[in-house]
């Protein structure tokens, strides 16, 4: 039986490290008063559970059992020791389940940036068949411009984003291509542009024009037009997608926009032609950082999946 001094208890206190299973065991024989039935309640030979108990006894440095022949009793130190390594062993268990839950997608969280000016009908149809694949991944959509998308990425807030954007991304950035939309003209129902197939940047000019601030091909498109000399005359100014929609369908005017985000009743959408103005949505994340199951679960999903079909 080990003997304990005053040194001991300092040498256990500052270097020794207990391990899981001699916390095991010794709980086993905390339920069983019994080294004996202890053993067999954790499948090991009672020597190993011995052997265990004495060594955690050393690195904790006290008796925490009272020998007697056939049974054992705690001793005070071992009542103590007993409510802390409980404890040690249930957030053990706690973390191990936790693990398993994230490493096999049982339970796995993934933050998501959409740039606010993606169509989300289009986007949803995706959402639903990632969901039927990984119903234990719990995705958070946050929406941004394209700029602040990126900066979250970087800053670690975001796990993935689907972007576009006329300029280079970042080089930190890691840049998977999507899809591709054509930019056009959003109007009203009933506009004389509903009988036209294609329409050109110059058909803007007399119209009363909305502006989409967030739009993130906007001072690309200013520029074509600057250079073609097409004067555009804005009649309202938003931030927001869902009220420029709004006004367009309710007759106040046209606005440049990506066909798959002018989805809304009341609203007709042509491309623009000569030139023509292509956007690819990409799936972007930070180059070089380590990914979790459910990000590397979520970019092969968006990677096999038909967007074609679901975009036509």
């Amino acid at each position: 039986m080990p003997s304990f001094h005053r040194n001991d208890q300092n040498q256990a206190s500052t270097g020794a490290l207990m391990e899981m299973h001699e916390i095991r065991y010794f709980l086993a024989a905390c339920q069983t008063l019994n080294f004996h039935r202890a053993a067999e309640l954790v499948h090991v030979g009672q020597p190993a559970l011995t052997r265990a108990i004495q060594k955690l006894e050393g690195d904790l440095g006290g008796y925490l059992f009272h020998r007697e022949k056939g049974h054992v009793q705690l001793t005070d130190f071992g009542c103590l020791m007993r409510t802390h390594l409980e404890d040690v062993f249930k957030r053990s268990e706690s973390a191990k389940r936790t693990a398993k839950s994230f490493l096999t997608l049982e339970e796995a969280p993934l933050t998501l940036g959409v740039m606010c000016t993606i169509g989300p009908m289009r986007f949803i149809g995706f959402l639903n068949a990632f969901r039927d694949l990984h119903p234990g991944i719990a995705v958070t959509v946050i929406e941004g411009a394209a700029n602040e998308l990126g900066q979250l990425l970087l800053d670690g807030k975001l796990d993935v984003a689907l972007v576009a954007r006329p300029e280079p991304f970042d080089r930190k950035l890691k840049v998977q291509p999507v899809y591709t939309e054509r930019f056009g003209l959003a109007f009203s129902t009933g506009h004389p542009f509903e009988m036209r197939n294609t329409l050109h940047l110059s058909d803007v000019q007399g119209q009363a024009y909305l502006d989409r601030i967030n739009c993130e091909y906007s001072d690309h498109i200013d520029e074509l037009c600057r250079s073609l000399g097409v004067v555009i005359e804005s009649a309202y100014r938003s931030e927001r997608e869902d009220w420029i929609l709004a006004m367009v369908a309710a007759g106040m005017g046209v606005c440049f926009m990506a066909e798959f985000s002018a989805s809304q009743p009341g609203v007709c959408h042509r491309p623009v032609v000569d030139p023509e103005i292509v956007r690819e949505v990409s799936l972007v994340s930070v180059a070089g950082r380590s990914h979790s199951p459910a990000i590397d679960a979520f970019a092969n999903a968006v990677r096999d999946y038909d967007w074609k079909t679901s975009l036509s």
